[in-house]
């Protein structure tokens, strides 16, 4: 018990530190826990603390690269879950899925297939199984945010257009609980997201709908998130944009579309370069000779 609540302490006092030296601390505390509360002598206490380890390990890849810990937290959770049921800890129950499927949906965005990201997708779905609109109505809208993510990363590996478009869903019921006046940077999340799906829906259809709308969720999502505010998401909703711009420059022949993608694309990696996800950077950087070749083409350069 005391491992546990020192676990808890470090893992606490993480969050407001840099470093990974607590959050090492606290998986090996836990670990100790674990040594005596095994599942056949303190079944519930071994299932918590197992879910804590999963927090502390999903916690300390964040500061880390590779995916072990991911590895490792998943394997915490699942462990978990073989007590931690629906019938007893219905909450619970929902908030280790929840979990399990954040860190299979990074698992999925970083290995080939869909495996993991069909996993995310079961886990997402299982926990809005208690996390309804009517018990629990902010915990139901992160839900759906997490489904449709989840939906989209896997739908954009996919053919056809029916995770796209069950993504779109699920941001939309999302929106019925994020208004603008009640939580403005959860808003300007589900718009953003939607603004992805709307954009990979986009990108497979004929015609230039869906770009226009995903369009308006990015500049929706721009409005909340100032440069000032915050750079990493202010940039990425501004590279997504940029994104949209060039695949709808193609279509419509616009010069002025195509030179805008680019300037966002420019600004958005540049931005991102040295503070935000590797990733980000990239995905945007490798698109600007793109935007500018098509520049040059629409300007006769």
């Amino acid at each position: 018990m005391s491992q546990v609540s020192l676990g808890n302490a470090l893992v606490q006092r993480a969050y407001r530190e840099r470093g990974t030296t607590l959050l090492k601390e606290a998986v090996t505390a836990y670990r100790a826990a674990l040594t005596e509360y095994t599942q056949e002598n303190a079944p519930l206490e071994w299932a918590k603390t197992q879910m804590n380890l999963g927090i502390a390990l999903h916690t300390l890849r964040g500061r880390e690269t590779g995916t072990a810990r991911l590895e490792e937290a998943v394997i915490a959770y699942r462990a978990s879950l073989t007590e931690v049921m629906q019938d007893r800890l219905p909450l619970d129950w929902a908030s280790t899925q929840t979990s399990l499927g954040n860190i299979l949906l990074v698992l999925g965005r970083s290995e080939a297939g869909t495996a993991r990201l069909e996993e995310a997708v079961a886990a997402f779905r299982a926990a809005l199984k208690e996390y309804t609109r009517d018990r629990g109505p902010r915990e139901w809208a992160w839900g759906q945010v997490n489904l449709g993510a989840a939906l989209v990363t896997l739908g954009e590996r996919e053919a056809g257009t029916a995770r796209l478009e069950e993504a779109i869903t699920s941001y939309r019921a999302a929106m019925k609980e994020a208004t603008q006046d009640r939580a403005q940077g959860f808003w300007a999340t589900v718009q953003e997201g939607l603004g992805n799906a709307l954009r990979a829906l986009g990108e497979r259809e004929a015609g230039t709908a869906r770009l226009e709308e995903a369009l308006g969720a990015y500049h929706a999502a721009r409005k909340w998130r100032t440069k000032d505010q915050g750079s990493v998401e202010w940039a990425k909703a501004l590279g997504n944009e940029g994104l949209a711009l060039l695949i709808l420059a193609k279509r419509t022949g616009q010069v002025w579309q195509a030179q805008q993608a680019l300037e966002q694309l420019t600004m958005a990696g540049a931005t991102l370069r040295g503070v935000g996800p590797v990733s980000w950077a990239e995905a945007f950087a490798e698109k600007i000779p793109a935007a500018q070749a098509l520049v040059d083409r629409l300007s006769g350069g």
